[in-house]
This record gives structure tokens, sequence and C-alpha cells, in this order.
């Protein structure tokens, strides 16, 4: 039985886990499918790189820090304070340089940064535990630290939004074999700045679906234009390159599937007979 509290900390029981593992492995054979080598990125982002994202002035209510406690005042604290400590106090923090990124694909445009790609383009794909300062959590459907797979495209405009159109259908498909009631529901964009012209030219081509399931969106997918190619200096096809992503969230989908079919074990089972 998952156990959850309304600070975003949730833990997967022996089924819930063996389910996210089997859904995880149904999503990197789309991979696979499609080229996409794994690639396995550091559990932390440089603050550096975020900015250089526009992260900070788009989400500042999102992010996360990663920092070193200054261990004099440290051990000042632990004598004088009550203990347990349930806070750390911002004075024995020290100035960071590294955050908890909140999605997986920021690290797949970083290590390509400054590379010319194949005409073609390339596809990579991850999963990483992300993180997200929410105003308010509930069980497996928002976490403070969640799994992410994506799969991403990065190369010329028309192999980034073949990539989308490819992926939808995809996950429309899989929604059909396992019965799930899906939407697809137009979402803002989270890397442009709403007053830009590139969120101007939004309205005339959405960048951001969320396939949503009882009023959760289990996953989405993503076009970027050229904002990472730029950002990166990423160039394919002679030209800067573009990027398209799909995403799952894994233990929304855990969620999803023990809604659907009652239990884990009865969720794994109709995932395993999937043709």
């Amino acid at each position: 039985m998952t156990t959850a509290s309304d600070n975003g900390l949730s833990v997967l029981d022996g089924g819930q886990l063996r389910l996210l593992r089997a859904l995880d492995s149904v999503f990197q054979r789309y991979a696979e499918d499609r080229q996409a080598p794994e690639f396995r990125f550091p559990f932390l982002i440089r603050c550096q790189d975020l900015d250089t994202f526009d992260y900070f002035d788009n989400f500042p209510h999102l992010g996360l820090a990663a920092t070193r406690l200054e261990p004099h005042r440290l051990g000042k604290l632990l004598t004088e304070a009550e203990r347990p400590l349930d806070r750390v106090p911002p004075e024995i923090m020290e100035p960071t340089a590294f955050a908890l990124p909140s999605a997986a694909c920021y690290a797949i445009y970083l290590d390509l940064a400054g590379t010319t790609l194949p005409d073609a383009g390339v596809m990579r794909t991850t999963v990483a535990t992300c993180f997200r300062n929410e105003d308010h959590y509930d069980g497996l459907q928002r976490l403070l630290g969640f799994s992410m797979r994506e799969i991403v495209f990065i190369g010329p405009e028309e192999g980034a939004k073949q990539h989308l159109v490819s992926a939808k259908d995809t996950v429309l498909g899989l929604c059909a074999e396992l019965g799930l009631d899906v939407e697809v529901a137009v979402a803002t964009d989270p890397f442009f700045d709403k007053n830009s012209s590139k969120a101007k030219m939004q309205r005339l081509f959405p960048v951001k679906e969320e396939f949503v399931v009882g009023g959760l969106a289990i996953g989405s997918v993503n076009y970027h234009r050229n904002f990472f190619g730029e950002r990166c200096s990423i160039r394919s096809a002679d030209d800067t390159a573009h990027t398209s992503c799909l995403a799952f969230g894994l233990e929304r989908w855990v969620h999803t599937l023990t809604q659907r079919f009652g239990d884990t074990a009865a969720a794994l089972s109709a995932l395993e007979s999937l043709s």
C-alpha cells in the first residue's frame, strides 16, 4: 500500500514498483523502435545552464536548489536548537551552483551543446528523477520528486514535427489498448515567456499537448521550435536544430492504471498482454 502525505513524499510498494518498471519497459521499446539510444545523465543541473534556458524567469515558483551546509554554523545550530530539526535555516546554507532538474530533457540539449548533428537529426531517450516545488501535492498524482521518461528528437524542423505526430499516435494507441478514456488538451508552453514573440506564435501552432485521463495529465508532447538549439548552439542540416519530446510521468501512469483496473496486479497483467 502506498503511504502518502501532503509534503509530496510517497512510497511505492512492491506491486506499484513492478508496474512502474513494466510501464517504463513499454516506453523504452517505443524509444528503441525510433532508434533512440538511452543515456543516463547527472542527477543535478548547473544553475548557469538553467538560466541559459530562462528557467528562473519563467519558473521561479518551481525551482529547488541543492546546497552545501556550512559545517561550523551547523554544529552551533545542533547544540542550540530543539531536536530533531524540522527546518534548516538559510543562514547556514552556502551559495550553490546546482539545482534539481524539473524535466529530464534539459540534460540532453546540454550534452549536445556546440555540436553539428547529421542532416536527419538524432533521437535520444532518458529517464530521470525530476523535482518541482508545487503549491500542493496529492499522492502519486502530484509528487515533489517523480520519475520522467522522455524520448527526444533533435534536428530539422520537419523531423521535430513528425516526431510529435508519431508520438501522439503511439500514446493514443496505447491508451486505446488499455481502455483509458484519454483527452488531448493544449497546454501552455513552459519554455517561452507568455509575452514573447515565440509565445504569440504558439497560438498558430500549439507547442505542448497533454494526455489527460480523469483530469490528470499522464504525459505530453512538446515542440520547442529552435529554442534549445539556439541556446545550446546545436545545428543540423545547415540550420539551428529544432527539438521535440514525448514525456511520460511514470508514477502518474501507475496511479491511472491502478484506478482503471482496480489493483496493481490486474494493471500489470493488462500491460503484459499488450500486442
